[in-house]
């Protein structure tokens, strides 16, 4: 009789949480997720999807409404507010925020979508956010800067790129793409995407991002003429505003062409400007192997770059280079200058460009956690003038 009463309460108890589990059953949990997309050049729609994990047998009411994050009603994006309904029977339902159209290039921006007095079912999350990615093509920049002629007596005009186009020519420029280091251990992937190299309003522009790819922490890119565009001797002008120092280097350089057959730094590399932007120098640098030991060999300096940066205004990064001199110039003002006569030197053969924004590496080694990203360097035009 004693253990008969024992069993009957263990099934009583039993059937009170069976009971208690099936009516909780009948009160969904209704979930929500944080949204990203990227913003069209017309008005397109984000939709946040309310979501329970089975249909009920009652509609469930949940009330909703937007508010402004670092994107503003009324300016890039309309505020919604409301009742929505996921209908019995149903599991969702979708609530759309309309997302006003621009092609500007600037930072993603964000709104939020509050949740808040349920019927029927229970809210698991609060509030979520919707990601505005402005990855558009127009990027104006003020102009303001030093220039330089389009031609010089007893010079003629060899090649110029005046980044004119709607997209990077590929008759003369080649993506490198990959994060195999670059011989520096670099941190960033370089890709093809739009994301991180386009043209707009006459400029290139160079852009490294923080975000994850391919394994990757960061993105840029990196173009050069490779195969396509060399030269040997001349004067160059590349006019370029850089981002302040925050984390990565931009680089104007060139390569010896012959680097697939002598490695480097034996092809020899002129750095007409690498400016880390973690300090406020512009680097002209000459690279080269010495003739007896094979040990790497350098020569640059580094010029103070005025303490606000580069992007406040356009720069000329200059490069005079003859058989036995190469001088190097910012804005028309002397930086560097090597003889090279009568050394064995890298330096009388032909040379390509590289243009690229560097995210990590040796030098100037991981961006600081304070590191604001996206970088960008911005490139008006690059002319090569060879003696007659």
């Amino acid at each position: 009789m004693k253990y008969g009463a024992i069993l009957f309460q263990l099934v009583l108890l039993l059937c009170l949480f069976q009971g208690c589990r099936e009516e909780n059953d009948f009160v969904p949990a209704a979930t929500i997720h944080s949204i990203s997309d990227y913003r069209q050049k017309v008005d397109a729609d984000f939709e946040f999807v309310i979501s329970i994990p089975h249909a009920s047998t009652s509609d469930a009411l949940i009330d909703y409404a937007t508010s402004d994050g670092t994107a503003i009603a009324g300016v890039d994006y309309t505020s919604v507010s409301g009742t929505a309904t996921i209908p019995a029977g149903s599991v969702s339902t979708n609530i759309k925020v309309k997302v006003k159209g621009d092609s500007l290039r600037m930072n993603s921006q964000n709104f939020y979508l509050h949740l808040s007095n349920p019927k029927n079912c229970t809210i698991v999350i609060e509030r979520v956010a919707a990601v505005i990615i402005n990855d558009g093509l127009y990027f104006p920049v003020d102009n303001t800067g030093y220039t330089t002629p389009d031609s010089y007596p007893d010079y003629t005009l060899a090649w110029s790129d005046e980044f004119n186009a709607k997209s990077i020519d590929e008759n003369s420029w080649t993506f490198e793409q990959g994060n195999n280091g670059w011989g520096t251990h670099e941190l960033g992937y370089y890709t093809n995407r739009t994301q991180n190299a386009f043209m707009s309003l006459g400029n290139l522009i160079i852009e490294a991002r923080k975000e994850e790819y391919f394994g990757a922490e960061f993105t840029s890119a990196r173009i050069t003429t490779k195969g396509k565009k060399s030269f040997k001797y001349g004067r160059i002008d590349i006019r370029a505003k850089i981002s302040t120092p925050n984390g990565a280097m931009s680089s104007l350089r060139m390569m010896g062409s012959n680097i697939d057959t002598i490695g480097w730094p034996n092809c020899g590399e002129i750095d007409i400007m690498q400016l880390p932007h973690i300090e406020y120098y512009a680097y002209n640098t000459l690279h080269w192997s010495d003739s007896l030991t094979a040990a790497p060999r350098q020569f640059g300096v580094n010029n103070w770059f005025g303490g606000i940066g580069g992007d406040s205004k356009f720069y000329v990064f200059t490069a005079v280079w003859n058989a036995d001199h190469i001088e190097m110039y910012i804005d028309d003002n002397l930086t560097f200058e090597m003889n090279t006569h009568g050394r064995s030197l890298p330096f009388n053969n032909d040379f390509f460009f590289i243009f690229n924004v560097s995210v990590g590496g040796d030098w100037p080694g991981t961006p600081p956690p304070t590191a604001q990203f996206p970088q960008r360097m911005v490139v008006d035009y690059v002319r090569v003038f060879q003696k007659n």
